[in-house]
């Protein structure tokens, strides 16, 4: 297979796999294409591989800057803007994780601890059953979250470095 049909490949399977994780496509997309690039690319060089609008690059480079995974570079002497990915796939891993805790499991936790606490004057077999049954549901997406952050902050202390070392 040519370099440029597998990187091609991969791009387009990145781009599938990303709307099914939740993201568009063409987010998925900037995302491969900056992650094996050897150096930082400009919205130009993203907009012409991709063949994507000026609009479209702009608002995916954007949104994969919130999420702390793609980052401006500036390069001296030139006036466009350089964007790199984040290639540490641990540290992508932790803020892809942390993302979306905060955008998915964060709302999902309060809607549960509504919903588990805010039936108050039905005295019903079937209210009583949804109130157990979200109590239970809020638990466990707690010690979900609470899991997911643990492994973030593993990564940060020395102890969480020596075992994933160890595990490597």
């Amino acid at each position: 297979m040519e370099f440029s049909e597998a990187k091609n490949k991969f791009v387009q399977t990145w781009g599938a796999l990303g709307s099914q994780w939740g993201i568009n496509k063409t987010m998925a997309q900037i995302h491969a294409l900056l992650m094996v690039a050897p150096e930082a690319l400009s919205m130009e060089d993203i907009m012409e591989e991709l063949q994507i609008s000026r609009g479209n690059a702009s608002m995916n480079l954007r949104a994969l800057m919130d999420w702390g995974i793609v980052f401006k570079e500036y390069k001296a002497g030139e006036r466009k803007e350089f964007f790199i990915a984040e290639k540490d796939l641990d540290e992508l891993a932790v803020k892809i994780a942390q993302e979306r805790s905060k955008r998915e499991i964060k709302p999902a936790l309060r809607v549960l601890k509504d919903v588990s606490t805010g039936v108050k004057n039905d005295k019903s077999v079937e209210a009583k059953h949804f109130t157990n049954q979200t109590a239970k549901l809020y638990d466990f997406v707690l010690k979900a979250d609470n899991m997911i952050e643990k492994v973030t902050e593993f990564k940060d202390n020395w102890i969480g470095r020596l075992v994933t070392k160890i595990m490597k």
